[in-house]
């Protein structure tokens, strides 16, 4: 029997995967641009406004800065380990986008393009798992620096992340209730045809908006890397790209983060008001990665708002948080949710 090898197919998504990584790095570098900006307004000064016009061009000079900056290993790391933790980070930040419908399908050269990489019918667990490995690359690099405030950064951070991924994933176990499926295109394209999630999972998205913060170790849940007490958390003794691999990572789990949300509540590339259907398909197809953009840049921007406004909690408040309040509100939400789909399926009698 022949392996019959669809090389068209194989450069499509060779093709789909260059660019997703592409975005996902250009929009974190600028991600960290107007990160600053923002917190600028906020705070009434200026922002960065010197490298480029505007200012535009700080996220390179601060890409150069740390490519040129010294490569430091610690003499008692593991050298090994040390460059893995960082590595890992950034590999896993990146894998995140391989599941996420950034768009409907396009014709190109008669041929009918998916604007995804990975059309798998159990998107969100993937997802889950690929996000479950991020913590890790910073476990391991915060080991490897065989520095007291490093390993601290990273127990925190271990701790942290495995609190909210309960309640996240019993918010979620709520909202397979009512789409009855874990692909993330299904779940789009059930909101296409209804209404959007987050009118039928109101508390179900606030859960997972707060574990979001968590996961993605953003103020006020920034207790990893709280520069006051552990000087920089689990990359204290991280330099030049080795850091960069770390920041980066915060910044693509921070966009993804908002893709997702994005996708799992408000329809994804779904354009609201809009009957996709008396338009062009390719016309439509962009707009639509136009809209999940503009949605995942409203997240991000609330992503930055939070980080300005509200200040660090204690640790103690962080695990009391998680446990005692989100976790019971994470079940509630699934048990109201099962009873009502029940009572739906039965025609509303008991």
């Amino acid at each position: 029997m022949l392996l019959v090898i669809d090389w068209p197919l194989i450069i499509e998504k060779l093709v789909l995967i260059i660019i997703v990584v592409m975005a996902s790095l250009g929009i974190a570098m600028y991600t960290t641009f107007a990160e600053r900006k923002v917190a600028a307004v906020l705070q009434d000064r200026r922002g960065p406004n010197r490298a480029g016009p505007f200012g535009i061009l700080q996220p390179v000079a601060d890409g150069l800065k740390l490519f040129f900056k010294e490569e430091i290993i610690p003499n008692f790391s593991s050298k090994f380990l040390f460059i893995l933790g960082p590595s890992l980070a950034m590999l896993t930040a990146i894998m995140t986008g391989a599941v996420v419908p950034w768009g409907d399908k396009i014709t190109l050269f008669d041929r009918e393009i998916s604007l995804q990489i990975a059309d798998v019918n159990v998107g969100i667990l993937y997802v889950f798992a690929v996000v479950s490995m991020g913590v890790y690359g910073i476990m391991i690099g915060s080991w490897a620096s065989n520095n007291k405030y490093s390993l601290m950064g990273g127990l925190r951070a271990a701790s942290q992340i495995i609190s909210y991924e309960l309640p996240m994933g019993l918010s979620l176990i709520a909202l397979l209730f009512v789409t009855g499926n874990l692909s993330l295109k299904e779940m789009v394209l059930q909101q296409q045809a209804g209404l959007w999630n987050i009118v039928y999972q109101p508390l179900g998205f606030l859960i997972f908006l707060i574990c979001a913060f968590a996961e993605c170790n953003r103020t006020p849940f920034d207790l990893p890397e709280a520069e006051n007490e552990l000087i920089g958390g689990y990359h204290t003794e991280y330099s030049s790209m080795k850091l960069g691999f770390y920041l980066f990572s915060e910044y693509i789990n921070m966009f993804v983060s908002s893709v997702i949300m994005s996708t799992l509540f408000f329809g994804g590339y779904d354009i609201p008001f809009v009957n996709e259907a008396n338009y062009d398909p390719n016309w439509m197809a962009l707009f639509g990665v136009l809209a999940l953009m503009a949605k995942a840049v409203c997240f991000i921007f609330l992503f930055m708002w939070v980080r300005w406004t509200i200040p660090r909690f204690r640790y103690d408040q962080l695990m009391n948080l998680g446990w005692r309040v989100l976790i019971p509100l994470a079940l509630f939400n699934m048990l109201l949710t099962g009873a009502l789909v029940l009572l739906k399926e039965n025609n509303w009698h008991f």
